[in-house]
């Protein structure tokens, strides 16, 4: 049976990998602890980054404040100072920055905090850890989970450590399933499938990228090949864009994440095959990228491995392209699991070598 922990752990190397947090997991004491609840371990990671973040100091910007002052601090309201009558009062409207804690960093992180601290599956002993972090964010707008705009979230030198953290928080409340029970919405045991979804594509592409930049990994767009003498209409054409893309010289491999709960459909005569919509796709990446129809783009299928008896084997080549659909078996201990993903990048020919050699499809 595989030990719970070992999920636990990679979930956070995968997530180390996404929000290019890398460490070292012989001095990391996460990585090295056992958690039961996939809640407890984000809660662990909060508390130990949000902590060492304090004691750094929580990132601030400069916002504008309007106040009645009795004395002179930034420019003078004069308008708003004659409206209020102010001067009477021996006051005066006036208009300052100040370098203040109350960013939409740091607002993330406080609500979040909240929301496992009330419906998390976390240790009596986490959850007030997570409370004793409270007091420094008691000048930071409690806001609602459901408002927070992640895409506006921007990264730079000065607030570079909260990428973790904020994906962290992005994975927690997309974790979030509505309940047909009265009350407030609960965290599920696990995350949610298009959380997890999320975190998978962004973890290979990551992993590719930090051990593998020769390969030049990249969420690449895929142009439509298509004759432009007879085009009409070409921009209702949907954009194409793959999850992770590697390039060897002159060849390239496509790879397409999937995370499902059935990584196979069942076909007629109830035969298990590989899902229909996800081969097409990455089929018609394939061919439209492949322009010089040289067989010198591959597409590979990489589904996160289930329990199901039957999982995706495929290796053929379709009109001279090589297509495969292999699994992942995020259960397994790192090493494993780091073995698989080398062996994706077999995909990839060394420039003057052929690739070894697939079953034909037959006709």
């Amino acid at each position: 049976m595989t030990d719970h922990s070992i999920v636990i752990r990679n979930v956070y190397i995968m997530l180390a990998y996404a929000f290019g947090a890398l460490r070292s997991t012989d001095s990391d004491p996460i990585s090295g602890e056992r958690f039961e609840h996939l809640h407890d371990l984000l809660g662990e990671i909060l508390v130990q980054r949000v902590g060492a973040q304090v004691k750094r100091g929580l990132y601030r910007e400069y916002r504008r404040h309007r106040d009645e002052l009795s004395t002179v601090r930034g420019r003078i309201d004069i308008g708003r100072t004659v409206a209020t009558l102010s001067v009477t009062r021996g006051r005066l409207a006036c208009q300052f920055d100040e370098y203040d804690p109350d960013t939409p960093h740091n607002r993330v992180l406080k609500s979040v905090i909240v929301l496992l601290i009330r419906h998390g599956d976390v240790t009596p002993a986490r959850r007030a850890a997570l409370r004793r972090l409270l007091p420094y964010l008691d000048a930071v707008t409690l806001i609602a989970p459901t408002s927070i705009r992640w895409n506006t979230l921007n990264y730079h030198r000065a607030n570079a450590n909260y990428r973790l953290l904020i994906g962290v928080c992005e994975l927690i409340v997309r974790g979030l399933l509505p309940t047909q029970e009265s009350g407030p919405t609960k965290l599920a045991s696990w995350f949610s499938d298009d959380a997890m979804s999320h975190l998978y594509e962004k973890f290979l592409r990551e992993y590719y990228s930090f051990h593998h930049p020769e390969l030049s990994p990249s969420a690449a767009a895929v142009h439509w090949d298509y004759d432009e003498a007879s085009a009409l209409g070409v921009e209702q054409l949907p954009a194409m864009r793959t999850d992770v893309t590697l390039r060897n010289g002159s060849q390239t491999l496509i790879i397409d994440a999937k995370y499902y709960g059935e990584s196979m459909q069942s076909g007629r005569w109830g035969k298990p095959t590989v899902h229909s919509a996800n081969l097409y796709q990455v089929l018609t990446y394939v061919k439209n990228a492949d322009v010089d129809q040289d067989g010198s783009v591959s597409g590979l299928l990489l589904y996160a491995r289930t329990e199901a008896p039957d999982q995706p084997d495929l290796d053929v080549v379709i009109q001279g392209n090589r297509i495969g659909a292999r699994t992942l078996d995020l259960n397994q201990p790192w090493s494993g699991l780091r073995a698989q993903l080398e062996a994706a990048t077999q995909w990839l020919a060394p420039a003057g070598l052929a690739p070894p050699e697939p079953v034909t499809q037959r006709r």
